[in-house]
C-alpha cells in the first residue's frame, strides 16, 4: 500500500542509510507506482564511480542541491538513469534506483514508467515524481553486493535490494484514474 509521501528529512542522511532505507519504498508517477527492490549508493568523497567525483558541473548541478530532488542523466547515450539526492545540500551524495515492481535494471525503470531528463532536479517530495512510504523490508531480507557494471571503485559494497522481491519481480501497481497521495499538497501528490 502506498503511504505519505517521504519528506526532506528522510533523504537527508548519509547515502548509504538513504539506499537501504529506499528499499520498500513506492516510486510513483503518474498513473503509475512501483516498491523499489534495488539501489545502489554513490558517495560524495573516496568513490571514484560517483559522477560528483570530477566536481561540480552543469551536469552535476543537481547533486550538490538540496537533499531529496531527482538527478537525472542519460547513461552510454542510451537510458535515462534516476537517482535520489541524499546528503545535506552541498554534500553530492546520490542513489540509483536500479529497480522497482517488474522493471529490472535503471534503465528499463525509467522507460517503464515514463521517466525522462524533463524531470531532472524534480523536487521528489512534491511531485510530480514522488517517493512514498511502503513497507519497510525484514532487515534479513537485504542482500549487500558490489555496484554494477562499474570499472572506477568497484570494490564497494554499495548495492542492496530486497533478495525475495528482486527475484519475483511484482510490487507494480497502475491506479488507472487519478487519486490523491495522502501528504501531497496541491496537484503534485497525484498519480
Amino acid at each position: 500500500m502506498v503511504g505519505t509521501i517521504l519528506d526532506r528529512n528522510f533523504f537527508s542522511r548519509p547515502t548509504v542509510e538513504v539506499a537501504r532505507g529506499l528499499l520498500g519504498q513506492w516510486l510513483v508517477f503518474g498513473e503509475k507506482a512501483a516498491r523499489i527492490t534495488e539501489t545502489e549508493a554513490y558517495l560524495p568523497a573516496g568513490d571514484a564511480a560517483a559522477h560528483a567525483a570530477a566536481g561540480r558541473t552543469r551536469r552535476t548541478e543537481a547533486l550538490f542541491g538540496q537533499p531529496g530532488h531527482a538527478y537525472i542523466y542519460l547513461n552510454y547515450g542510451l537510458h535515462w538513469l534516476l537517482n535520489v539526492v541524499a546528503e545535506p545540500e552541498g554534500v553530492p551524495g546520490c542513489v540509483l534506483l536500479r529497480g522497482a515492481g517488474d522493471w529490472r535494471g535503471p534503465g528499463r525503470l525509467t522507460r517503464g514508467l515514463g521517466i525522462g531528463p524533463d524531470l531532472n532536479g524534480t523536487d521528489l517530495t512534491r511531485g510530480p515524481l514522488i517517493l512514498c512510504r511502503g513497507e519497510a523490508p525484514c532487515p534479513d531480507s537485504i542482500q549487500v553486493t558490489r555496484r554494477v557494471g562499474i570499472r572506477k571503485s568497484p570494490e564497494l559494497p554499495l548495492r542492496f535490494f530486497i533478495a525475495q522481491l528482486a527475484s519475483l519481480g511484482y510490487n507494480r501497481i497502475s491506479y488507472g484514474r487519478s487519486r490523491k497521495i495522502e501528504g501531497a499538497d496541491g496537484n503534485a501528490g497525484r498519480d
